[in-house]
């Protein structure tokens, strides 16, 4: 059976399959272990009253073996009879020899502990250096964490060290905590849970007890406990999920030790003056009975100003349910003081040996249940630096480096035309090894400015700066900024992108973020190890990889988790905006803007795209195809351009023909359409069509009259819903939902007499075109002014067709989309592409019941079979920023010519005179902004157009920018007027003309 469970277990490992944390609790007592309590019982039986309270004080001591240690070593152990000692600073081979002095002198023997949250460095010289938790916070791979658990382990049991106070697992959401920052591995509690339980895990595992600390939670603390006693005034339900979580995680866990920290908490300790060190609220009825806590508990130094000035505070530390109690300073006082509130009943002694009996049982556990051997003093330092150890330093160094953003893919930096500036900020030569390893990379010029400049230095140096076309920023030194260095940095208005490397902690981004704000790149390295260093600058080139993500938010710049990813051998990105005289910061920006209508529901899922001088500065898409299809938005999705069909189809082909001259702008539409010429529309013009100033109705329910009106029971829609209307088609509108079709019109299948689709399984009667088109003919005509109307621009796609005598999407592919290679512009896509390939443009549409997806939306062009002038058309982004761009290079794409430099001036310049509109194509309002198409920025010059399923396309000729921004804004409901009403399109275009700016 024992070989079946072994078996089970290699299988397990060999999988990449874990044992469960709480399994393995080598530290957790256990009733059943008699030898324990054998052992426990004999020396037991053996101390004093004396001894007994002895062994629940840990006292400090410098780790320095001079005469006046080692006098004090013997009497805290022979006179106090403490139960364990915590070194301090000094070294290590002198930490031994006081070592071997104690545990000599010692009746029983001592429990050695050592505050070391990032090892033995972090009170002993010439320690391996390792990085502090909120770097490690960053690391992505916790095995990592376990490893140095267990390194740690190592080096501490080659000291004599039987206890860690560490690892600190306080969730740090307070920026402006004084003490514990970067002590944290940050501040999501379920990140900061999981590195407290690996690393705890690898020292446990190494046979050292681990000691999560400061318990119920100091990070979101504004005072530092060492001074004063800080307070918590949160309600219960925070605690739980922030402060207390890791702590609970690790008690799940079934780790070993627990530090209470000096803290204020009224929700725990009512009387709003105890701290919880103090607090049998805390420390028992919460630690112990409520999360089922079953292990060793200390307090934090009891000499701390929070808690010093307490009378009798080691007694009421006792009674408040701690094990051992940590003395700094007064062995003395603490020991007499425990003895004194024993002989008065304060303190029982049923309770003083349970306790004592609880600290022999960890020590039996902790191996000292038989003499400690001596320590080799000789050769320390060289066993505990090993070159394995120096090795995982690094390599937890590396690991923990944080690329924050990465711009339009500015890393991997390559060489350019201009050169790149590598400016070191901060103290000389911290940063030389990162220098010569950029050098080695790239030509670079270098310049260096130390903190606080006077102002003609620095003037200088930007000056210098502002001739080159990449610019590297390596910042070294304290943690203290000055304002006037921030504001220098925030104003280094340069045209190339900046990147940023900090050999710094976190902590010196945070004054920093108006100037990172402004950054294409942001490199956190943590420290400055010349290794690291070196490192860094392979990162900077992709020749080492980068996986971190940010512990701790930096402002609301970098929240935390934020991070990129640089893999060795990655490529540059294709176009870096400031190459083309714009702002990469700032149109990165429009990142969030499309990120903040995906979570308002605004659309399931959008494209964007712009073009600067011919060249793709931003692709993006964003969310998915819809709620039911969760395929991410892709650059070859084809949307339902709506409205914008008039301009990148219909005006084409117009255009082509006027520039042909088989067509004039004066020409009366009735001389190509003789439906027109009996009625009151034979004197409107192509131009007042293209102008929308025809009189014609803004647009007419046409799909109206292919409905059997005795099906409907009573109108067609209404504001309230019934058995027989509750399709809604607008936020307050039903439509009748149980309709029929009049009886001829409509067919299940494709033939001769159906031939216009509509949708799946809907065929309408091919007569019925002709029925729209009449009337269009016989409806009642306005007087000449503006108002938009699809009417216009199907009467358009008609002479088109008259004309040319061939289909409109016929003639648009032979004379543009084809010899453009533009493979996915066409009307009726599902003739060539599959549903999939297609963004759904809407859901459970009320005329045809049924999911829309490669149908157009617009009902009068549905009615048309899907090829209408006023709607239609599905492209790509891609795509129809091609078609604009082939407007604004005058007619050119690829060096063919399509059109005349003349047709396209006059038909994108051209301005109606009593409103914004030109010849087919949109324009800005720039007399009353809020009544415009486009933002406040948008010169009059700008052309396009927008559609009603979320699409739009803008030219700006003086810019040279193209803007296309394609969503399906009406899945799944058609009423949704959130797309509009948050001003996505136009936030988007704004950010555009900042950016060039």
């Amino acid at each position: 059976m024992k070989k079946y469970v072994l078996l089970l277990w290699i299988v397990g490992i060999l999988l990449g399959i874990a044992p469960l944390q709480a399994q393995t609790s080598p530290f957790i007592p256990s009733a059943s272990d008699t030898r324990c309590r054998q052992w426990v019982d004999s020396v037991f039986s053996k101390l004093s009253l004396q001894d007994k309270v002895g062994q629940l004080i840990v006292a400090t001591i410098p780790a320095k073996a001079d005469g006046k240690n080692k006098k004090q070593i013997r009497e805290l152990v022979k006179k106090y009879k403490v139960g364990g000692l915590l070194f301090s600073e000094g070294t290590a081979e002198e930490q031994a020899i006081l070592t071997n002095l104690a545990q000599k002198s010692a009746k029983t023997p001592l429990m050695i502990t050592f505050d070391g949250e990032w090892g033995l460095a972090m009170r002993l010289k010439d320690a391996p250096n390792y990085p502090r938790n909120a770097a490690l916070g960053c690391i992505q791979d916790n095995t990592l964490i376990e490893e140095y658990g267990r390194e740690v382990a190592r080096q501490f049991r080659e000291l004599g060290v039987h206890v860690n106070f560490a690892p600190d697992a306080d969730v740090n959401t307070n920026p402006l905590n004084p003490v514990i920052h970067v002590r944290s591995f940050g501040e999501d509690p379920k990140k900061v849970a999981e590195k407290v339980i690996a690393y705890s895990n690898g020292l446990e595992s190494g046979g050292v007890l681990s000691v999560c600390k400061h318990f119920p939670g100091h990070g979101d603390t504004d005072s530092d406990s060492h001074k004063e006693l800080p307070s918590l005034y949160y309600n219960r339900a925070r605690l739980d999920s922030i402060e207390l979580y890791p702590f609970k995680e690790m008690v799940r866990a079934g780790l070993g030790g627990v530090m209470v920290g000096h803290l204020q908490v009224p929700v725990l300790e009512p009387d709003g003056v105890t701290a919880s060190s103090l607090s049998k609220k805390v420390v028992t009825d919460l630690l112990k009975e409520e999360l089922g806590f079953k292990g060793l508990i200390f307090t934090d130094a009891l000499d701390m100003k929070g808690v010093s000035e307490v009378p009798q505070v080691t007694t009421k530390a006792f009674l408040a349910g701690n094990d051992m109690l940590l003395v700094q300073f007064n062995t003395k006082n603490a020991v007499a003081e425990l003895i004194n509130a024993i002989h008065s009943g304060a303190i029982s002694k049923d309770e003083l040996d349970a306790r004592c009996r609880r600290v022999l049982t960890y020590k039996y556990m902790l191996g000292l249940r038989t003499p400690q051997p001596k320590l080799q003093v000789s050769g320390m330092s060289f066993r505990i630096n090993t070159d394995e150890a120096q090795d995982l330093a690094a390599k937890l160094r590396r690991s923990a480096v944080t690329v924050l953003n990465n711009y339009f893919g500015i890393l991997p930096l390559a060489p350019v035309d201009g050169g790149i500036a590598l400016l070191s900020v901060g103290e000389k030569d911290q940063d030389a090894a990162f220098v010569e390893a950029v050098k080695k990379q790239a030509d670079v010029s270098c310049f260096y400015l130390p903190w606080n400049a006077d102002d003609a230095t620095r003037e200088d140096v930007k000056r210098k700066l502002a001739t080159y076309r990449r610019v590297i920023i390596s910042i070294t030194g304290s943690n203290y900024v000055s304002d006037r260095d921030v504001a220098f940095l925030a104003n280094l208005d340069l045209q190339a992108p900046l990147v940023y490397t900090f050999f710094t902690s976190y902590r010196t981004l945070q004054p920093l973020t108006p100037a990172l704000a402004k950054s294409s790149a942001v490199v956190l390295a943590h420290s400055n190890e010349v290794d690291l260093q070196q490192y860094v600058a392979d990162v900077l080139f992709a020749k080492a990889p980068a996986h971190g993500k940010i512990s701790m938010s930096i402002g609301k710049l970098f929240p935390a988790g934020t991070g990129c990813t640089i893999e060795p051998g990655m490529k540059s990105g294709a176009a870096i905006p400031e190459d083309y005289g714009m702002k990469s910061y700032i149109l990165q920006s429009v990142d969030a803007v499309a990120q903040k209508g995906l979570a308002a529901g605004a659309y399931p899922g959008c494209r964007i795209l712009v073009l600067k001088d011919g060249q793709t500065v931003y692709d993006k898409g964003f969310g998915t195809h819809s709620a039911k299809d969760t395929t991410a938005v892709r650059s070859t999705d084809m949307f339902d351009l709506s409205s914008l069909t008039t301009t990148t189809a219909t005006l084409l082909a117009v255009m082509k023909l006027y520039d042909e001259g088989k067509l004039k702008l004066d020409d009366k539409a009735s001389k190509y359409l003789p439906l027109l010429r009996a009625g009151n529309k034979k004197n409107i013009s192509i131009r007042d069509l293209l102008l929308h100033e025809s009189g014609l109705q803004p647009y007419m329910r046409v799909y109206l009259d292919i409905i059997d009106p005795n099906s409907v029971q009573g109108p067609y829609s209404q504001s309230w819903v019934d058995k027989w209307h509750h399709t809604q088609v607008s936020e307050h509108s039903y439509f009748c939902s149980d309709f029929k079709f009049k009886k001829g019109l409509t067919s299940e299948k494709q033939s001769s007499v159906y031939t216009l689709q509509m949708a799946d399984g809907l065929w309408l009667n091919k007569s019925f075109k002709n029925t729209l088109l009449q009337s269009i003919a016989k409806s009642e005509l306005d007087s000449k002014r503006y108002v938009y109307s699809d009417l216009g621009f199907v009467l358009l796609q008609q002479i088109v067709e008259s004309i040319v005598k061939l289909p409109m999407d016929l003639y648009l592919a032979k004379e543009f989309y084809a010899p453009m290679g533009l493979q996915r512009t066409m009307f009726l896509p599902l003739r060539k592409f599959t549903k999939a390939e297609i963004m759904p443009t809407a859901e459970n549409d009320y005329l045809r019941r049924q999911d829309l997806c490669g149908y157009v939306h617009d009902e009068t062009a549905s009615c048309m079979g899907g090829l209408s002038g006023n709607a239609g058309l599905f492209s790509t982004a891609e795509e129809v920023a091609r078609i604009y761009q082939m407007l604004l290079n005058g007619g050119i794409w690829n060096g063919k010519r399509y059109l005349s430099e003349a047709t396209c001036r006059l038909f994108t310049t051209e301005k109606s005179v009593i409103s914004r509109r030109g010849l087919g194509f949109d324009k800005p309002d720039v007399s009353i902004i809020l009544r415009s198409p486009c933002s406040a920025s948008a010169p009059e010059s700008v052309y396009g157009h927008s559609g009603f399923t979320g699409t739009c396309a803008w030219v700006d000729p003086t810019s040279k920018t193209v803007y296309v921004f394609l969503s399906n804004a009406l899945n799944p409901n058609v009423w949704n007027t959130k797309l509009g009403d948050m001003k996505i399109r136009t936030d988007i275009q704004e950010l555009i003309f900042k950016s060039l700016k």
